[in-house]
């Protein structure tokens, strides 16, 4: 541009190229940018670049793109924007250097490498109640990682396809078009669709040590299918928390989340709750022929008579349930608690639920159910 234009318009503009050339430039971060810029002097062109860079770039990647359009659009350069390379966080190759000079470093850091795999593989079977922070911390990175596949189930109606049960009408509307000839037969398959799953989560004072890592889980579930997923938390009330959980960031999800829930870290009441949910959500359709979680320790605050009776309604709705325990996973365990011996009639398998490798085999058993029609 011949002139620099520092009016609104000109600013908006700015923001408008940024977002054009691949920035993620949201209406928030705008924001944040035009407040910056009524208290910089437009005469020094440094403070007008940092004022950008500070609130429009997200990314290290964002950088270049920055400098480019800024040069682009304001004019001239500016001081103390070398930008130092990135330094990439993946595995350095194994490899000798050129000649095999430095034998010892190279053993320093595979022996490095090695040990980092083996934390990674035994936190994955750590029971998350007993984890410090810096473990917590890992392991919700390793949550965010998984990327579980959402379970499948046969349409009931069929499209045409190369293979399958031939289509007799088809077959014979074609004969008539080519005089008699069986040239073509026709066939017909089954498409796959999403097959619904149903989260309810035990957000209990006793389940408090495992209630993040939990809802972390189903966020992760959620965002791989959004529109087949739902996610309700249990405690003294029940609580809908799919919407909140379909934001791409955990951890404004999580936040979205426990704002919308009231009764964190209170008491159970497991059958009302279930109860709840059968009425506004599940017998309208959310259970309906779907995989039903239930991750609970199976202390309940009523009465178990109800439990067992909802159990029973759930079980008859949906294509199957499944109970996810986290104590189920120590070993001389046996399924005494009240709401537990009042349920287990009533699902078809009770799981373990306190450490990833237990919800990674419970994912799978997710899978495996929805395809069979029985958790086995």
């Amino acid at each position: 541009m011949c002139e620099v234009d520092h009016t609104l318009e000109g600013l908006v503009g700015f923001a408008r190229a940024l977002r054009h050339s691949g920035m993620r430039c949201d209406p928030a971060r705008v924001r944040s940018f035009l407040d910056a810029t009524a208290h910089v002097d437009f005469a020094e062109r440094d403070q007008l670049y940092w004022a950008g860079r500070l609130t429009l770039c997200s990314d290290p990647d964002d950088l270049p793109r920055f400098d480019a359009a800024f040069r682009a659009w304001f004019g001239g350069g500016v001081v103390g924007t070398e930008l130092r390379p990135r330094r990439r966080d993946s595995v350095r190759s194994r490899a000798l250097p050129l000649g095999g000079n430095d034998p010892e470093s190279t053993r320093s850091e595979e022996a490095e490498r090695l040990a980092a795999a083996g934390d990674v593989e035994v936190l994955r079977h750590r029971d998350m109640a007993e984890l410090g922070e810096a473990e917590r911390a890992q392991l919700r990175r390793m949550i965010s990682w998984l990327d579980p596949r959402p379970p499948r189930r046969a349409a009931l109606r069929r499209h045409r396809a190369r293979a399958g049960r031939l289509d007799p009408g088809d077959t014979m509307r074609s004969m008539l078009r080519t005089g008699g000839e069986p040239v073509r037969l026709v066939y017909r398959a089954r498409r796959d669709r999403p097959r619904r799953v149903v989260l309810l989560v035990d957000v209990s004072g006793s389940m408090s040590p495992y209630a993040d890592a939990l809802l972390r889980f189903a966020h992760v579930v959620v965002r791989a299918a959004p529109m087949t997923t739902e996610v309700f938390t249990l405690g003294t009330r029940l609580t809908r928390v799919t919407r909140q959980l379909r934001q791409r960031d955990p951890e404004f999800a999580l936040a979205a989340a426990g704002r919308a829930v009231p009764d964190f870290s209170g008491g159970t009441r497991l059958g009302g709750t279930v109860r709840a949910f059968l009425d506004r959500w599940g017998q309208r359709g959310a259970a309906r022929q779907a995989v039903v979680v239930l991750f609970s320790d199976g202390w309940e605050r009523g009465g178990t008579e109800e439990l067992a009776e909802q159990m029973r309604r759930m079980r008859r709705l949906a294509r199957a349930v499944l109970w996810a325990n986290p104590h189920a996973g120590r070993e001389g365990y046996e399924p005494v608690q009240s709401g537990v011996a009042a349920a287990l009639p009533h699902v078809d398998a009770l799981v373990a639920g306190h450490s990833l490798a237990a919800l990674r085999r419970l994912w799978r058993r997710v899978r495996e159910c929805s395809e069979s029609g029985s958790a086995g």
